[in-house]
């Protein structure tokens, strides 16, 4: 695609909530019928998911976006009445109608001229959430974006489904963009391939396979698992090679539009997906260890808040105290992805939020 890049427009804070309840993979049964104990400890080993985060009934990535939001507004000093646009981005929102990001806009407090729409995206969802925002900032006449990124992705699998039964995790962020001449130039590299969506995805409860009880029945799957047509189906080794090779060219080439070398990068911020494939994107990149933080292993798959929970679980006390070159890259369900090389100049980042905990119930 073409170089797509923002000048002057950074990201001030981020904030990030989980729910309180932590899954153990190792030690908690999963559904009526749980795996076989062998099998649940050859899938975490090479998954890297030793626990995660479960969100209880009636609780929706919305309100863990709300809590971040207003706990990122509050720590910046953002005035509700400053903020021009709101956009939500889940594939696990509140309702088919009408959009979350609406909803969300009164739920805040914010102006009701205020711009708010739905990005049905997943895993680069978050990537693709800031390119918007950043580009309704550059050529929209909004002054300041809040980009709320949420999903309950624990409800969209089954616990009995070898393949996904225990990667994913639920969580919320939020990100306020604003112009910031400290930032300097954004690059953005985005693309989408729907000749592999059949690699993730849901077959049914959709307008074009709506629900029935027969798309709501479990039934045993070729691996041996068991899932229903409205619960999510991942190929996990097409996934894998979708990662190693068009996610890998895509940053090597991103890099070199934006005349970065790996050595410039403070931090790379990948989509925590798997522990085995992302060791293997990294080593194939070049990238040390300490560069490249993990939170897999304790929140899960959380899809697209992935990458801001990781900043803010992992990076809380280093960035808002340098300037930072950093590589954000989303991919996944679509197929869809997206990088970013952006420059984090010394952004608020708030501690994490454990919804559930009374000081945020």
């Amino acid at each position: 695609m073409p170089d797509v890049s923002f000048a002057g427009i950074g990201i001030l804070g981020i904030a990030a909530a989980v729910p309180a309840r932590r899954i153990d993979n190792l030690a908690t049964p999963t559904g009526a019928e749980p795996l076989p104990a062998a099998d649940v400890r050859a899938i975490v080993e090479h998954a890297g998911v030793l626990s995660r985060r479960e969100a209880p009934p009636g609780m929706c990535g919305s309100d863990l976006c709300q809590a971040a939001a207003e706990q990122l507004l509050e720590a910046t000093a953002t005035a509700r009445a400053g903020i021009d646009g709101l956009v939500f981005v889940s594939q696990t929102p509140d309702y088919r109608m009408p959009a979350t990001a609406v909803l969300l806009q009164d739920r805040l407090g914010l102006r009701t001229d205020t711009l708010a729409f739905d990005v049905g995206l997943g895993c680069s969802g978050y990537v693709y959430g800031l390119y918007l925002a950043m580009s309704l900032v550059a050529g929209g006449g909004l002054e300041s974006v809040l980009l709320l990124n949420g999903e309950t992705r624990s409800r969209a699998y089954s616990p009995r489904d070898r393949a996904t039964g225990l990667l994913f995790g639920d969580a919320g962020a939020a990100t306020l963009v604003a112009r910031q001449p400290a930032a300097g130039t954004s690059h953005f590299s985005l693309h989408s391939d729907g000749s592999r969506g059949g690699l993730i995805g849901m077959e049914a409860g959709g307008a074009r396979l709506p629900s029935s009880l027969d798309t709501l029945r479990e039934r045993p799957r070729p691996d041996g698992g068991f899932r229903s047509d409205e619960q999510g189906f991942m190929d996990g080794p097409g996934v894998f090679t979708f990662m190693i090779s068009d996610v890998f060219a895509d940053i090597i080439d991103l890099l070199a539009r934006s005349a970065t070398a790996v050595a410039d990068l403070d931090h790379a911020i990948l989509h925590q997906a798997n522990r085995f494939a992302l060791e293997h994107l990294r080593t194939k990149l070049g990238l040390p260890a300490e560069k490249v933080p993990f939170t897999i292993d304790e929140f899960g798959n959380t899809s697209g808040p992935s990458i801001p929970l990781t900043i803010v679980a992992r990076l809380a006390d280093r960035l808002p105290t340098t300037t930072s070159r950093v590589l954000l890259a989303g991919f996944g369900v679509g197929l869809s992805w997206a990088s970013a090389v952006v420059t984090l100049a010394r952004p608020h980042i708030c501690p994490l939020i454990e919804l559930g905990d009374p000081a945020h119930d």
